[in-house]
C-alpha cells in the first residue's frame, strides 16, 4: 500500500474494533460521521450512524471512509450475496463473502473519479467451518485477522491498548470490554470519532448487539 493512500487511511474519521476471541468475534464502532478529515474536519454531520453493518444473518462489517461509497458497496454485496444464495441454493463461505468485498472494494478505488473511493471494512461471520474476521483494505487487499484489527483515525489511539492488552484465547466478555476500553480512547482524542459505540459479538449461535450506548458529552470545558 502506498504512502499516499496510507494517508488518507489513517485521517479517515471513524474507530472500528475487530477481536478475535476464543468464543467468537467482537467487532465495535463509534457513532460519529464528520466533514472534511483529518485536521481538516469543519462539521459533525450527525452523531447516530451505525457505523457496523448487518449484511446477511451470519456476516456483519465495520464501515471506515467515503459514506457514499461505503453505502454503495453495502449495498452492492447484500444483492450480490442474495442473488448467489438463490442461484446456488447454498449460503455464501464468509470466505467468499470477504473475497467478494475485495474484489469490488479494489475495483472502485482504481476508478477514475474526482473524489477517490476510499472504503475500508472489517468483516466478521461464521459458517459451517467456524467463526473468521477479515479485513479488506482501501486498496482492496484482504487479509485473514488471527488476533485484533482496527480502523480509521482512532486507531491512532486503539492500537497501543490492543497491542498492550489483548492476550490469545481472550473470552468475548473480556473482548467487549477491550474494545470499550479501545473507542473511549478514541473519541477523547480523535477528533473524528465519538458521540457513541455500538458492540456486536458473532458465533455459531448467531450475531448480537451486545451494547448500544449514546456518549452525552465528548469533552470538558476547561
Amino acid at each position: 500500500m502506498d504512502n499516499e493512500l496510507k494517508k488518507h487511511i489513517t485521517k479517515t474519521g471513524t474507530t472500528t474494533v475487530g477481536i478475535v476471541c476464543s468464543d467468537g468475534i467482537v467487532l465495535a464502532g463509534d457513532r460519529k460521521v464528520t466533514l472534511g478529515s483529518g485536521d481538516n474536519i469543519v462539521y459533525v454531520a450527525t452523531k447516530e450512524e451505525d457505523k457496523v453493518i448487518p449484511v446477511t444473518d451470519k456476516i456483519i462489517v465495520s464501515t471506515a471512509g467515503n459514506f457514499s461509497d461505503l453505502q454503495k458497496i453495502v449495498k452492492l454485496i447484500k444483492s450480490e450475496l442474495r442473488l448467489k444464495k438463490l442461484r446456488s441454493k447454498q449460503e455464501p463461505t464468509i470466505k467468499e463473502a470477504a473475497n467478494l468485498f475485495a474484489n469490488v472494494v479494489y475495483q472502485s478505488i482504481r476508478q477514475m473519479s474526482v473524489i477517490v473511493s476510499i472504503t475500508h471494512f472489517l468483516l466478521a461471520g461464521y459458517d459451517d467451518e467456524g467463526f473468521y474476521l477479515y479485513e479488506i483494505g482501501a486498496d482492496g487487499t484482504l487479509s485473514k485477522v488471527e488476533n485484533y484489527q482496527s480502523t480509521g483515525s482512532g486507531m491512532v489511539q486503539a492500537d497501543p491498548i490492543l497491542d498492550s492488552e489483548y492476550k490469545k484465547g481472550i473470552t468475548t466478555d473480556e473482548g467487549i470490554n477491550l474494545v470499550k476500553k479501545c473507542i473511549n480512547a478514541s473519541r477523547q482524542r480523535d477528533l473524528g470519532s465519538g458521540k457513541g459505540i455500538d458492540v456486536f459479538v458473532i458465533n455459531k449461535e448467531g450475531i448480537r448487539k451486545v451494547l448500544s450506548q449514546t456518549v452525552v458529552a465528548e469533552y470538558r470545558n476547561r
